[in-house]
């Protein structure tokens, strides 16, 4: 197992590490700086902003102010945010978990959905109903997430007015009630955003489990356990469930980067105070420290979550860790 996890937790490290340097060089090469942004004002002088871009380190050259940041990311020091003016590491602890709240809600829906809805149609490939579902998500997954979300918003958000249509809070509701009504109130505003990652992504894993299903279903050892008289409910969540996990899960896995760039875009359509929200704003203030933090968070999220999905693919299917000691 050993030899299974270390070349896929060093690749998992090289990622995290060319993500950050690529993004930091990029927004640092650009013409112009975070100091480019000030307008003129009490204390906005030229001379002033030359004494801050030299306290930031921007004078240097690009190869050093990327070596000084490399050296303070390897001792856990992300910067200090020129927008925020404050540790890049504390702007990131206020927006992280919220990302990962809808990320997380949103896969885990998409996974639900995708896998009823493929394995309705694999197990029963003549079923209307099943067939209407599985031609719905497909046609879902042909659109963007920005096209779903506006759609969302503009039925139950505007034309039903039954749920939230921006924001992680209500701030009357966040201040003035109890712990049970702020619960609700951060569900409802939860559900417009992840359901629009969930019905963008849940075609993909409904598509594979369809395709699992149906090559399941016609292996020797179904149809005996058919003839023995096993019940068909049985017979699926026994028999032929469970070999169609591994491929799932690693599909799963390869969209997680997916998932992410989704994720910047219904955070922004939404106004979820995520990463996604921030990494934008990031971008358009100039914030070199910031856009790297944030991408440094980002892929090492991304990139220890396809490790996971490594592991638990090897768990399931052993034939998959013993191929990688081949």
């Amino acid at each position: 197992m050993l030899r299974y996890l270390v070349p896929r937790t060093v690749h998992a490290l090289l990622i995290v590490a060319f993500a950050a340097v690529t993004s930091f060089v990029l927004l640092r090469a650009a013409p112009g700086d975070a100091m480019s942004l000030s307008v003129e004002g009490p204390g906005r002088t030229s001379t002033a902003r030359a004494a801050m871009r030299e306290r930031l380190g921007l004078d240097r050259s690009l190869a050093e102010q990327v070596a000084s940041y490399a050296v303070a990311v390897l001792h856990g020091d992300l910067g200090r945010s020129t927008a925020e003016q404050r540790p890049v590491r504390d702007v990131i602890a206020d927006a992280l978990p919220a990302t990962l709240l809808l990320s997380g809600a949103g896969l885990c829906l998409a996974t639900l959905l995708g896998v009823a809805a493929g394995t309705a149609q694999g197990w029963r490939p003549h079923d209307r109903v099943a067939s209407v579902a599985g031609a719905l998500l497909t046609l879902l997954y042909t659109l963007p997430e920005v096209v779903v979300g506006v759609v969302l918003l503009g039925l139950f958000g505007w034309r039903l007015a039954i749920l939230p249509v921006g924001g992680m809070t209500d701030p009357m509701i966040e201040l003035t009630s109890g712990r049970g009504a702020q619960f609700v109130d951060r569900a409802l505003h939860l559900v417009l955003p992840a359901l629009a990652l969930a019905l963008v992504w849940s075609a993909s894993i409904a598509r594979q489990q369809r395709a699992s299903i149906l090559e399941i279903a016609g292996e020797p050892f179904i149809r005996t356990a058919r003839a023995a008289g096993t019940r068909p409910t049985r017979l699926l969540w026994r028999h032929a469930m469970r070999p169609t996990l591994p491929a799932t899960v690693a599909l799963i896995g390869t969209m997680l980067p997916a998932l992410a760039g989704g994720t910047v875009v219904i955070e922004s359509l939404f106004a979820w105070p995520g990463m996604g929200l921030l990494l934008v704003r990031a971008v358009a203030m100039r914030d070199a420290p910031l856009v790297a933090g944030a991408v440094i968070v980002m892929a090492t999220v991304i990139a220890f979550g396809s490790l996971l999905t490594d592991i638990v693919t090897g768990a399931l299917d052993p034939r998959v860790r013993d191929g990688a000691h081949a």
